[in-house]
């Protein structure tokens, strides 16, 4: 878990300061604003701003007042739907659609079509939901068979895929289907833990769901895995080599792309102690490109030179002309931490109990670019095949790792010497 910032001025290399810019400021009843932007408020005073009262909201100004309501309940159906999985939410909504509607039939069709929408979103989660288990729970029995004995393993990926490009197109499905199951309020579940604004009752309690984002965290590890056993298991260092090239190709290809998750994962798989100690065989590798990659993702300087990369991804999106040139795949542990940070290092109460805006714009304005990628449609053919292996495929545990490192290189010193025989004996029972 990341540990809490001990000076909110880590967020200046984002882009966010904590503190309000010194510019013109103008009080109204409880609200302040800056050129013109609302930026803190009391509590009392914000529902005071936006909950209608009889002063204000009479049947004659129904329709006036009705689109603004429809606007709101459809953004906030679209963008938060998990919001509405329980029948109390339901009942919520179909109540402010009934106090609405009647006044306009044309209010009625939208809020009936607002409805149905929702409903087949909401089907729609679920099923993608039930898929990640299902293809979680395998992943899990794959990992189990090996913490016995780690046996050879029948077809390699190069068998399925031999060219890298053909790879990193297949792991960018993988990565834009698991993205879209990811709504914007696993954010905020896994992040708050008390009512932000009360700070003693409990927001969520037993109903915090996160699943999806959990889920895409261990696709993250399950691919470093797959790449680490994928060096590890041919017996000989020339084709140990040629999976290594091979997967810094593939890393290439996924930076060319924009999937930097996927980049990421496959770097962090061949530099796991089981890989990088394998020097006979990386002696046998042409490392430039590795190390050009490696530069890229380096964690010096916050990450800086993958986050310029990544600000380059999101301007070339942003004035896309095709789908190919939309796809923006973030380090996704690099963007949990950013806005687990945010929410930490920053209070969400400003010194004079007004809420802190702009924290919360600033939260917002992240998760909000991250639903922007995730619904980027995949312009990519899908193989089946290959998707199928990457979901599928077994792979070793970390002491399976070790095992099969220290079979194709013995160890080298007292200390890998002692290790791979404890190894052998738990493992292979062999003394």
């Amino acid at each position: 878990m990341p540990q809490t910032l001990s000076s909110t001025t880590m967020f200046t290399p984002c882009g966010f300061s904590p503190h309000l810019h010194t510019s013109k400021e103008d009080e109204q009843g409880g609200l302040i604003f800056q050129d013109g932007n609302l930026t803190s408020a009391s509590l009392d005073a914000l529902i005071q701003h936006l909950i209608p009262t009889t002063d204000y909201y009479p049947e004659a100004r129904i329709r006036k007042f009705g689109p603004k309501i429809l606007q709101l309940l459809t953004e906030w159906t679209e963008t938060f739907p998990y919001d509405f999985q329980e029948e109390r939410m339901i009942g919520h909504l179909k109540d402010m659609i009934h106090r609405i509607a009647p006044c306009d039939e044309a209010y009625w069709k939208k809020m009936n079509q607002l409805l149905q929408t929702l409903n087949q979103k909401l089907a729609t989660l679920s099923h993608g939901q039930e898929g990640i288990v299902k293809i979680s729970a395998a992943v899990s029995d794959k990992l189990v068979a090996f913490k016995s004995k780690p046996p050879s393993i029948q077809r390699e990926i190069l068998s399925v895929c031999s060219d890298p490009y053909t790879l990193a197109q297949q792991l960018t499905h993988v990565e834009l289907e698991r993205l879209s199951h990811i709504g914007p309020e696993e954010f905020v579940q896994a992040f708050v833990h008390k009512d932000p604004l009360d700070g003693t009752k409990s927001c969520f309690g037993e109903q915090k769901k996160t699943s999806n984002l959990e889920a895409y965290v261990k696709w993250f590890n399950r691919l470093c895995y797959l790449v680490a056993t994928e060096i590890c298991m041919p017996a000989k260092k020339k084709q140990r080599a040629q999976v290594i090239e091979f997967f810094i190709d593939v890393a290439r290809e996924c930076f060319n792309i924009g999937n930097f998750n996927s980049l990421m994962a496959i770097i962090s798989g061949m530099n796991m102690s089981p890989v990088s100690r394998l020097k006979k065989t990386w002696s046998k590798v042409k490392t430039a490109k590795f190390f050009i990659l490696e530069h890229q993702m380096d964690p010096t300087g916050n990450f800086y030179n993958y986050r310029t990369a990544l600000r380059g991804a999101a301007h070339r999106s942003l004035t896309a002309h095709s789908n190919r040139e939309k796809i923006v795949i973030p380090f996704f542990s690099l963007l949990i931490k950013d806005i687990y940070f945010l929410n930490e290092g920053c209070a969400n109460r400003l010194p004079n109990g007004h809420v802190n805006f702009e924290k919360f714009l600033e939260l917002a304005k992240q998760v909000g670019e991250f639903i922007t990628w995730k619904q980027v449609e995949c312009p990519f053919e899908q193989d089946p095949n290959i998707i199928h292996y990457l979901h599928t495929a077994p792979i070793f545990t970390e002491d399976g790792l070790y095992l099969a490192s220290y079979e194709s290189e013995s160890p080298e010193n007292q200390t890998e010497k002692d290790r791979w025989k404890s190894l052998r004996s738990t493992i292979l029972g062999k003394t």
